[in-house]
């Protein structure tokens, strides 16, 4: 009779490496800022003329993370955040240090109204959101308004919406990297 627990296989998933580990604190977390702030700066390499051809990355991965992890962000993190993102977005300093503010602060809202949401309903939030922040980055950013500065602004918009879905997937992969165990105790 063969011992199926002495096998290479058994032994390697039930043996050493899978008891007595915990996550890394520092990866826990600094992982979801770090992408934040990676985000952030990473339009900053896309040339565009006119109007910003790059959705609001930085944005976009925050939106990601605060509806998938409701919890993990305090509600002040807004600031800091959106600090970061002013310097390296070209907008007017404070304006996404008070539109990040207010996206948590919306979010948060929203969080304890409908607390069972979905992926559907978590796009069409960070759709809304999305939305609403570049429409208020234009507003905000003192170019004279009119139709053709919305109208240029909507590949922008729509290329963010639609990368929505690509940006969840990422941030289920890094909060994943984020929670691996690394290392034995004791």
């Amino acid at each position: 009779m063969i011992d199926r627990l002495s096998s290479p296989i058994q032994r390697r998933a039930y043996g050493s490496g899978g008891i007595n580990r915990v996550q890394s604190p520092w990866r826990a977390v600094s992982v979801p800022y770090a992408s934040i702030l990676i985000g952030s700066v990473l339009p900053i390499w896309v040339i565009a003329d006119v109007m910003p051809a790059m959705p609001p990355l930085g944005f976009l991965i925050f939106l990601g993370w605060r509806l998938m992890r409701p919890g993990l962000m305090p509600l002040w993190i807004g600031v800091p955040l959106g600090a970061f993102d002013d310097l390296f977005s070209g907008q007017p300093f404070g304006s996404g240090i008070l539109l990040w503010s207010l996206t948590m602060i919306a979010l948060e809202l929203i969080e304890t109204r409908f607390p069972w949401r979905g992926f559907w309903q978590d796009w069409f939030t960070a759709a809304f959101a999305l939305l609403l922040y570049i429409a208020a980055a234009i507003v905000a950013s003192g170019a004279s308004l009119g139709a053709p500065v919305f109208i240029a602004a909507i590949p922008q918009a729509l290329m963010a919406i639609l990368l929505y879905p690509l940006f969840a997937r990422l941030i289920a992969w890094l909060d994943r990297f984020r929670l691996r165990r690394s290392r034995r105790i004791g």
